[in-house]
């Protein structure tokens, strides 16, 4: 199977020595040298991305966070230096692993590897869960209630997918706002109920289940 790469780092010898090396191992590579190039080139639907956190204008960090909604394959921060506090804005902005410049190939190859490993994994796995009458797909990303779809919203399925992956567990609204919208989301947590409110909307012109039970005082949960 041919992987396909997105290189994107304003510096051109790396870019240059990356793509050489990736394009030997038989991987199909795009690069970019700039963070406006790298989102364009995000829809060319990469397997993997290698993406350089301090490019000048656009950076890394920004870079991740515009395309994140819409890409779902791994993301890998290269940098110059990482300390916990830019280890913490990665992952919020979406990344999923940092390598450090100067970095070994054959160090970066094997985190590439064991990334696309997981991603295989993640492809067979029963993307699909059944709760009474309601079928969550999550691989379609939406709902079906006796075989009639209910579309949601990217944040409302969202929800729905960390408490139907976690049912009984209660999450209060500030864990879910950070598990969804991010560390550096642009808003607070009163988002949560709203949107909870308009995901039992959706659901109450199909069904009379109760999926979605709030705990007063603590939060919601996904009923067992």
């Amino acid at each position: 199977m041919e992987y396909k790469v997105l290189i994107a780092d304003d510096e051109a010898d790396i870019v240059n020595m990356l793509c050489r090396f990736f394009q030997s191992r038989g991987y199909r590579v795009f690069s970019a040298a700039s963070g406006s190039e790298a989102v364009a080139l995000a829809q060319r639907g990469p397997d993997i991305i290698l993406l350089d956190v301090n490019m000048p204008g656009m950076d890394g960090l920004e870079v991740c966070r515009r395309i994140r909604d819409h890409i779902s394959c791994p993301i890998l921060f290269l940098t110059a230096r990482v300390e916990e506090a830019d280890k913490l804005r990665g992952f919020a902005a979406g990344g999923d692993d940092y390598i450090v410049k100067p970095f070994s190939l054959a160090e970066l190859e094997a985190r590439v590897q064991a990334h696309l490993r997981r991603e295989r994994r993640r492809a067979f796995e029963e993307r699909v869960c059944f709760f009474g009458e309601l079928t969550v797909d999550y691989s379609q990303r939406c709902l079906f209630v006796k075989g009639e779809r209910i579309a949601l919203a990217k944040k409302e399925f969202d929800i729905v997918e960390l408490l139907s992956q976690n049912p009984g567990q209660v999450f209060d609204k500030e864990r879910i706002y950070e598990r969804v919208w991010g560390y550096d989301g642009e808003g607070d947590s009163a988002v949560v109920a709203e949107h909870i409110r308009r995901i039992r909307g959706k659901l109450a012109g199909y069904t009379d289940g109760n999926y979605i039970e709030t705990v007063w005082g603590c939060g919601y949960k996904w009923a067992k």
